[in-house]
C-alpha cells in the first residue's frame, strides 16, 4: 500500500487526538507537515514524524505537496484554509463546524465540486459502537417511528479557556456553547432521527462567562419534518463536564446516551454498549474516535468511495446552530432553510 502523504494546519490543543490517531495509522500515511502561526507548536507536532517538516504558513505547508490536509484553525478560518488546500489539489478533512457562515460552507462545497476533491467534516461521535448500532435499528425500523429526543450538556469552562486571540468572538468564533460544544449533541440527534429540521425556537444568554461576547447558556425546541420534537440544553459554566445525554425515543423503545455508553432499550429487552476505549480519551475531549473517521476517509480517498459526513450533512447540523442564534436575536420561529 503506498502511504497517503498527510498535513495538519493547526497545532493547538485538538492536535493531540491527530497525534494519536497517526501513530496508530502509521502503516497507512506518512505525515509530512505541520503548521501553525506559532512556530514551535508545529516543531513540537512534528518532530514525532520522521520527515514532517514544521512551518507557520499554509503556503508552505501546501508546498509539501501533501494528499490529505486536516484543517484543525480557529473557526473563522475554515472557509480560507480548505479552499487554498482544495485549489492546491489535496483533499480535505476539516474539524467542526464545517464553516460558521453557510455562505461559506456552500462556496467551500463549490470550491470541492471544482477541484474533484474530497472534502469531509469531523463528527466522531457518529463512530461510537451504540450509536452506530442505534442507527442502524432505527433505519431498519425496529424502533419504530421516532417519536422525540433531548438532550443535555453541562460542562466548564474556565475564564482562561478564553484567554486567546479568537475564543469568545461572534467574529471568529461564530458562538459559545452551542457552535463549539453541543454542535456534537445536535449533530447526532439529526444522525439518528434522519430527517430534515423545519422549526426551531431557541434562547441563548451569557450569565457567568460575562467577559465573553457569546453565549455560555443556550436552549431550544427543535422540531423534525415530520413533527418530531428535540429539546435541546447547554451551558458550559457548570463545576465540572459532566457527562453529555442524548436521549431519542421511538414508539418501540429508545436510545440513551450517557458519556460514551450507549443503552439501548428495544420492546423490554435492554442493551448497554461501552466502547472498548473511553471517550473521554486521553485529553478529556468527548469523543475518542476520531482514528475511526479519518482512517475511513482515507479509505474513500484510496478508493474513489463516498465519505460519511459530507460537508452537505454538517451545513444542515450548522443551519440548527445558526437559527437557536437568530430565533433568539429576532425572538421568532426559524426555519432553517432561511438560514
Amino acid at each position: 500500500m503506498n502511504k497517503l502523504r498527510v498535513a495538519v494546519i493547526g497545532c493547538g490543543r485538538i492536535s493531540n487526538v491527530y497525534r494519536e490517531a497517526f501513530h496508530e495509522l502509521s502503516d497507512e500515511i506518512q505525515v509530512v507537515g505541520a503548521a501553525d502561526k506559532v512556530l514551535e507548536r508545529a516543531e513540537k507536532f512534528a518532530s514525532e514524524f520522521p520527515g514532517c517538516k514544521p512551518v507557520e504558513t499554509l503556503e508552505e505547508l501546501l508546498a509539501e505537496k501533501p494528499d490529505v490536509v486536516h484543517v484543525m484553525t480557529p473557526h473563522f478560518l475554515h472557509h480560507d484554509h480548505v479552499v487554498a488546500s482544495l485549489r492546491a489539489g489535496c483533499h480535505v478533512l476539516t474539524e467542526k463546524p464545517v464553516a460558521i457562515t453557510t455562505e461559506d460552507a456552500a462556496d467551500m462545497i463549490a470550491e470541492a465540486k471544482k477541484s474533484g476533491r474530497l472534502f469531509g467534516v469531523i463528527s466522531q461521535n457518529r463512530y461510537l459502537d451504540g450509536i452506530q448500532k442505534a442507527k442502524e435499528l432505527i433505519r431498519s425500523g425496529a424502533f419504530g417511528k421516532i417519536t422525540g429526543a433531548w438532550s443535555s450538556l453541562n460542562w466548564h469552562r474556565p475564564p482562561s479557556y478564553y484567554e486567546c486571540d479568537w475564543k469568545g468572538s461572534w467574529a471568529k468564533e461564530g458562538g459559545g456553547v452551542v457552535i463549539d460544544q453541543a454542535i456534537h449533541s445536535i449533530d447526532l440527534v439529526r444522525y439518528l432521527v434522519g430527517q430534515p429540521v423545519r422549526r426551531v425556537i431557541g434562547h441563548i444568554d451569557r450569565r457567568i462567562l460575562t467577559q465573553i461576547e457569546v453565549e455560555d447558556v443556550a436552549d431550544a425546541m427543535i422540531q423534525f419534518e415530520d413533527g418530531v420534537v428535540y429539546s435541546f440544553y447547554a451551558c458550559n459554566y457548570y463545576t465540572h463536564n459532566a457527562p453529555i445525554r442524548v436521549e431519542v425515543e421511538g414508539e418501540n423503545g429508545r436510545m440513551l446516551l450517557v458519556g460514551d455508553t450507549v443503552t439501548l432499550t428495544l420492546n423490554g429487552k435492554e442493551e448497554v454498549i461501552r466502547p472498548a476505549v473511553s471517550s473521554s480519551g486521553q485529553f478529556g475531549y468527548w469523543g475518542n474516535c476520531h482514528q475511526q473517521q479519518i482512517q475511513s476517509f482515507y479509505h474513500s480517498v484510496r478508493e474513489g468511495t463516498p465519505i460519511d459526513v459530507t460537508p452537505e450533512d454538517a451545513t444542515e447540523t450548522l443551519r440548527v446552530v445558526l437559527s437557536i442564534y437568530q430565533s433568539s436575536r429576532e425572538n421568532r420561529e426559524i426555519d432553517p432553510r432561511e438560514v
